[in-house]
C-alpha cells in the first residue's frame, strides 16, 4: 500500500485540470471508491439534491465477454456516499462537457447513461484508465503509484483529518468495520502517537495553569490577623 499525502494530491488534481479524467480522479480521491465502481456510475446514480451517489455496480473485464456490469465486490460494496457541494459543481460542469462528446460522437455514441464513458458511450476500458494515470503520475513527478491506491489515500486522509472509522468503513464498502482498522493500522498508530503529544501538551498547560493559580492566595485562604481574631 503507497498513498499520496495532501500535497500530493493537490498536485494530481491539479495536474489533471482540463482533461477528461478531471473529475474521476477528484472522486476517486474524495470517496475511496474503487476503479470498477466509478467506472459504473450512471447519472441516474446520481441524486443531485441530496448529494447522495449510490454504487450499485462495477465494470469488470471477463474472459470471452469483455467488459461487463457486475454487482459491486460484496453486500456492503452496494451502499450510498454523500458528496460534497464541490463535488456536485465538478460533476456539473463534468455533465456539460459530456454533452459536447455527444454531439461530436453523432450516430456513434451508445447511450449508457455513464458517468465516466468512453468517447463513444460505452463502458470505458480499465486500461485506458490506468495509462492515463500512469503518464499523469509522471508528467506530475508524483510516486509511481498503483491506481487502486488512491482508495487508500482517500481513506488514510478521511482518518487523518479525525472522522470516525465507521463512516471511513461505510464510504469505502468494506463489510466489516474490523477489516478498515486492521487494513489501515498502521495510519492509526500514526493519529495516535499524534493524539498522545495533544493530550500532553494540553494537561502541560492546564498543570502550568493550575500551579500559577495556586501560588497566588485567594480570598478564603488569606492568612488571618491577631486583629481579625480578637475581633
Amino acid at each position: 500500500m503507497h498513498t499520496l499525502n495532501e500535497n500530493q494530491v493537490r498536485i494530481l488534481i491539479s495536474s489533471a485540470r482540463g482533461s477528461r479524467y478531471e473529475t474521476l480522479y477528484w472522486i476517486a480521491v474524495t470517496t475511496g471508491l474503487r476503479k470498477g465502481e466509478l467506472l459504473g456510475l450512471k447519472w441516474s446514480d446520481l441524486d443531485w439534491v441530496t448529494r447522495r451517489l449510490s454504487i450499485q455496480r462495477q465494470v469488470q473485464r471477463l474472459k470471452d465477454q469483455g467488459l461487463v456490469f457486475n454487482t459491486p465486490k460484496s453486500e456492503a460494496g452496494e451502499r450510498s456516499v454523500l458528496l460534497s457541494v464541490d463535488t456536485i459543481r465538478r460533476l456539473r460542469g463534468h455533465h456539460a462537457v459530456q454533452y459536447y462528446e455527444k454531439e461530436f460522437a453523432g450516430n456513434r455514441w451508445q447511450e449508457n447513461d455513464l458517468i465516466f464513458p468512453s468517447t463513444i458511450g460505452t463502458p470505458l476500458d480499465p486500461q485506458n484508465i490506468y495509462k492515463n494515470f500512469k503518464a499523469l503520475l509522471r508528467q506530475a513527478k508524483l510516486p509511481n503509484i498503483r491506481f487502486h491506491d488512491l482508495r487508500h489515500t482517500a481513506a488514510t486522509l478521511m482518518f487523518q483529518q479525525g472522522i470516525h472509522p465507521k463512516v471511513v468503513q461505510e464510504r469505502l464498502g468494506h463489510a466489516d468495520i474490523a477489516l478498515t482498522l486492521n487494513t489501515y493500522s498502521h495510519v492509526l498508530l500514526d493519529i495516535q502517537e499524534e493524539a498522545v503529544q495533544k493530550l500532553d501538551r494540553l494537561l502541560a498547560f492546564k498543570e502550568s495553569g493550575s500551579r500559577s493559580n495556586a501560588s497566588e492566595p485567594s480570598a478564603d485562604n488569606a492568612p488571618i490577623s491577631l486583629k481579625t481574631i480578637h475581633d
